[in-house]
């Protein structure tokens, strides 16, 4: 046995190790036009995170404003504040903070942030591991559903078990598996089987064996 095939393997049994310690639950319920009930998910918010391009416009203050990237440790440094965290923040929760800071050195300053080249904080992300064609991290949209995240990671490999895929969750803080059916969903065309993806979600796509 090759090297490759032994690390493929040893990957595998590592990550059915892992879910086999995760709650399980049956199935989830089928996707709809916002997030499953059992999700306690409302009114989405973007949260900014390490990676993020923030545009910080502060009214009448051109020299202050201006583009800033946040950096991997989640903060930003701007012409009047130093060291100022960001990451996990919504844009608009970071204009009264900023507006805060500022107000230590001009009057009354009224700040809008907008955010580009959204990455989003870790904690955000929704993770594509095993047999997807191109298996990564994936930005989380508002009302994500599992057939868009496939077509985000460019579906299934010929060698994968779709069907025998998991879905790894945190439910009131504990981590829960779930059962899709990636081949039924994307193969068979069954819209069923298509389901609400949350942030930071992981996604295990197995291997066949044949």
């Amino acid at each position: 046995m090759n090297a490759i095939k032994w690390a493929k393997l040893t990957l595998v049994f590592l990550i059915t190790a892992w879910i086999t310690g995760c709650s399980n639950t049956s199935g989830l319920p089928e996707a709809t036009t916002r997030a499953s009930l059992t999700t306690n998910i409302d009114n989405y918010n973007y949260l900014i995170g390490p990676g993020d391009s923030l545009s910080i416009f502060v009214w009448r203050n051109p020299d202050i404003s201006g583009s800033f990237l946040v950096r991997p440790d989640g903060m930003i440094t701007t012409s009047l504040v130093e060291d100022i965290p960001v990451s996990g923040k919504t844009p608009t929760a970071l204009a009264r903070d900023l507006e805060e800071e500022l107000g230590k050195y001009i009057r009354d300053p009224i700040v809008t942030v907008s955010v580009s080249g959204f990455n989003g904080p870790f904690s955000e992300q929704v993770r594509v591991i095993g047999e997807a064609s191109s298996p990564r991290a994936v930005n989380y949209s508002e009302d994500m559903t599992l057939l868009d995240l496939m077509i985000q990671v460019g579906g299934v490999t010929e060698y994968a078990n779709g069907d025998g895929a998991k879905l790894i969750r945190v439910v009131d803080g504990v981590q829960r598996q779930y059962s899709v059916l990636l081949d039924t969903l994307i193969k068979e065309g069954d819209i069923s089987a298509n389901v609400d993806i949350l942030p930071g979600d992981i996604l295990i796509i197995p291997e066949a064996w044949f």
